[in-house]
């Protein structure tokens, strides 16, 4: 059975990464920054997927906690096949430039860049030793230059730098067959997209999946996709 490690699982998008995964018969090690407080979804998964679904406890804006959680997990698997970098958060979404906080900034990019940052720091070891490789990093359309808007600073830098830091990723790791996305999940209904987001969770998660699933996206193409693996421009 393959592993796969989804960050943020606990809600929105990376719930339902959780629950693609394993409808697909992935071995799913859902990672949460309070273990105890999982959520209802995953909750469910776990019940509807009895030794298939674990729950990681994971803050990836924590180094001690990310070498914690893949200490570990060294120790349940012997390999990891797939990592898809999800924990994010989106904060001073109202603000203007003059009333910005860079407070607000710093914890942006210490969850949405640092963090999948650690997270492969102390993943790559696992993941050499798994199967058709992936590495999907959750970043988003905010993060493209040439469709910048004024406002969401912080996240928007944040998740510009995440499609930087996949660039070189796929540079060190598409050489050895890795599939390596940054991922645009499109606008869809969770806490941070809102209500009103046309699009379904679920139908992302399935996209996301294909991708890592090499169904969608070209490993040799472009790295920065929506998840339909169509090409976006940086």
């Amino acid at each position: 059975m393959r592993n796969i490690l989804i960050t943020g699982a606990n809600r929105g998008l990376g719930s339902e990464l959780a629950a693609e995964a394993a409808a697909r018969g992935y071995q799913v090690w859902a990672g949460a920054r309070d273990a105890n407080c999982s959520g209802e979804k995953l909750q469910a998964l776990q019940e509807q997927y009895p030794g298939q679904v674990h729950v990681l406890q994971l803050d990836v804006t924590d180094e001690n906690s990310v070498k914690n959680a893949f200490e570990k997990l060294g120790g349940r698997i012997e390999a990891l096949d797939v990592i898809v970098n999800n924990a994010a958060i989106l904060l001073g979404r109202d603000q203007k430039l003059e009333d910005f906080e860079l407070e607000l900034v710093d914890r942006q990019i210490r969850t949405n860049l640092y963090g999948p940052m650690l997270v492969l720091k102390y993943g790559v070891p696992l993941l050499g030793k798994g199967n058709g490789q992936a590495i999907i990093n959750i970043s988003s359309e905010a993060g493209s230059m040439a469709g910048a808007y004024a406002g969401d600073y912080g996240y928007a830098l944040s998740k510009s730098a995440l499609n930087m830091f996949t660039a070189q990723l796929r540079s060190a790791y598409g050489r050895k067959g890795y599939a390596v996305y940054a991922v645009h999940p499109g606008w869809i209904k969770t806490d941070m997209g809102g209500n009103a987001a046309p699009g379904e969770a679920s139908e992302s998660a399935a996209g996301i999946m294909d991708l890592a699933e090499r169904k969608r996206g070209e490993i040799e193409g472009e790295f920065f996709v929506n998840h339909l693996g169509e090409p976006m421009k940086l």
